[in-house]
């Protein structure tokens, strides 16, 4: 009977995603070339992989509404991180150990095993004792129609983990062995506990692959683990760390102890809407990340989770970004190739000096990107200052200060609905230019500067009337030596 009840329960969320997809997709604030669901509320990219020639996205899905409740997993094809095609739900809860209103078929990762497409992901339920959370398999030989392992749950917190601290697995293979690693807490810390298999339905623990002592948090949710270059990369999201909201860690792994040695930390994006990233291999070798453009109630500096949920949705992914590993062992995210495709209307501008206090209009529109190329040697400028999106009264305010060695993002003033301040660090020790890249689309902005090391990623919900950008030096000149703005197609 639990087969049929999941497809039962998938074929009811797809009636709901059918009726109400063409009023959804008519929705002003809609994004035009971010990934976001057809209706209802998006979180966590899960199962993000390559698999029988195409791109699979998988993520956590409420199909009904606009807010988190209940969770499946929503699913899309895609042959060039661009253009997607949703499919049916993959997952429904519909099993004692994951179907609960306030739980479900939570976070987790796929792997191709045995030529099938295999899920692992984390049942939330609560049976009278708490929210308990396991790790369960399901499969499929076509990679779209999955089942349920009639042997689940396959993991279950080990002694002196809460069970409803115990999730988001993330698989990978290294020779013939499979390994997970999932979030856990233990006495208020934050740990990564590393699991191994053989054939994905038995699993042993191996070791505390890391953890925190009080400087990452009390949790790591969403935790990845990949090999790149000669080095290995920990990542998560941290709760309990104030304003960060996606660490990475660089070091060292030893299968034999499977022990993780890290020597560099580093945050892939300082701004206020990102969580949860989840990396994958594309064809070509490139290690890929997706992101959660949004942020839990729990944050410090959370207000809500924006308008949207009037027009029937909530939530996109940010855009995908390649990993890069820098000679200091320090990290870039870049974001990918694939969206140059999008351009359209180039505007090329070289050598512009920008006098203080003398604002440049360098593109009108909100959905648009923007490359900057800025002499440092040649400029005298104290600040830039960044308005986009602006209006006569509105604004979202982008400083880099070079007295402060600062950016700051401010939201404040962008929509009468964000608010707060964003802020990074910025290193130009020894540098001689500083890059500025700008994708701005209907209801966020994503700014990578910094060869890729201080991005901020921030949603505002600008009516298209806000469509000002202007750059503004003061305190002295500004050397631009080369600008390149786009219109972006919209794909969505």
């Amino acid at each position: 009977m639990s087969k049929e009840l999941m497809q039962q329960n998938i074929e009811k969320a797809q009636r709901e995603i059918d009726a109400k997809k063409e009023y959804v997709r008519k929705g002003k604030m809609r994004q035009h070339y971010h990934f976001m669901p057809q209706t209802g509320w998006l979180n966590d990219p899960n199962g993000l992989i390559f698999y029988k020639g195409k791109y699979h996205f998988f993520y956590q899905y409420n199909p009904y509404e606009g807010f988190w409740s209940c969770m499946h997993w929503g699913h899309a094809v895609s042959g060039d991180l661009v253009h997607w095609e949703y499919l049916p739900l993959a997952l429904a809860p519909s099993e004692s150990y994951d179907n609960h209103h306030q739980g479900g078929c939570f976070s987790g990762s796929a792997i191709e095993h045995d030529g099938k497409l295999f899920l692992m992901y984390t049942g939330t339920t609560n049976n009278g004792k708490g929210f308990e959370q396991s790790q369960c398999i399901a499969y499929s030989e076509d990679g779209i129609h999955f089942e349920k392992y009639k042997g689940n749950p396959v993991l279950t917190a080990p002694e002196g983990i809460p069970g409803d601290f115990f999730r988001d697995p993330k698989l990978w293979k290294h020779e013939d062995t499979y390994y997970v690693v999932c979030g856990a807490n233990k006495d208020g810390m934050a740990q990564a506990l590393l699991y191994k298999s053989q054939d994905m339905f038995h699993w042993e623990f191996v070791n505390i692959l890391a953890e925190s002592r009080g400087e990452w948090g009390y949790m790591w949710e969403c935790p990845d683990f990949y090999p790149i270059g000669d080095k290995y990369v920990l990542m998560f999201s941290p709760m309990g760390a104030k304003e960060r909201t996606s660490v990475y860690l660089v070091g060292d792994f030893d299968y034999q102890t499977g022990k993780f040695y890290y020597t560099v930390s580093g945050e892939i994006d300082w701004g206020f809407d990102y969580y949860a990233p989840q990396s994958f291999l594309s064809p070509d070798g490139r290690r890929i990340i997706v992101g959660w453009a949004n942020a839990w109630d729990w944050m410090p500096f959370w207000k809500d989770w924006g308008p949207t949920y009037k027009e029937g949705w909530c939530g996109f992914f940010n855009l995908p970004r390649e990993v890069v590993l820098c000679g200091d062992n320090t990290l870039q995210f870049l974001p990918v190739s694939e969206l140059e495709q999008l351009r359209k209307d180039e505007q090329v501008q070289r050598n512009v000096t920008l006098e203080a206090e003398n604002p440049l209009l360098f593109r009108e529109g909100s959905v648009y990107e923007a490359k900057l190329k800025i002499n440092l040697k040649e400029s005298t400028a104290k600040k830039i200052c960044m308005e986009l999106r602006s209006s006569d009264e509105k604004k979202t305010l982008v400083v880099f200060d070079f007295e402060k060695a600062e950016i700051s993002f401010d939201r404040s003033r962008a929509d009468g609905w964000s608010k707060g301040t964003a802020k990074s660090p910025l290193n130009l020790l020894g540098k001689d230019y500083l890059d500025i890249h700008i994708f701005s689309d209907q209801s966020s902005v994503e700014m990578f500067s910094n060869h890729y090391q201080n991005n901020i990623s921030c949603n505002i919900f600008a009516p298209e009337t806000e469509c000002g950008n202007y750059i503004t030096a003061q305190g002295g000149k500004l050397s631009i030596e080369l600008m390149e703005t786009w219109d972006l197609e919209g794909v969505m």
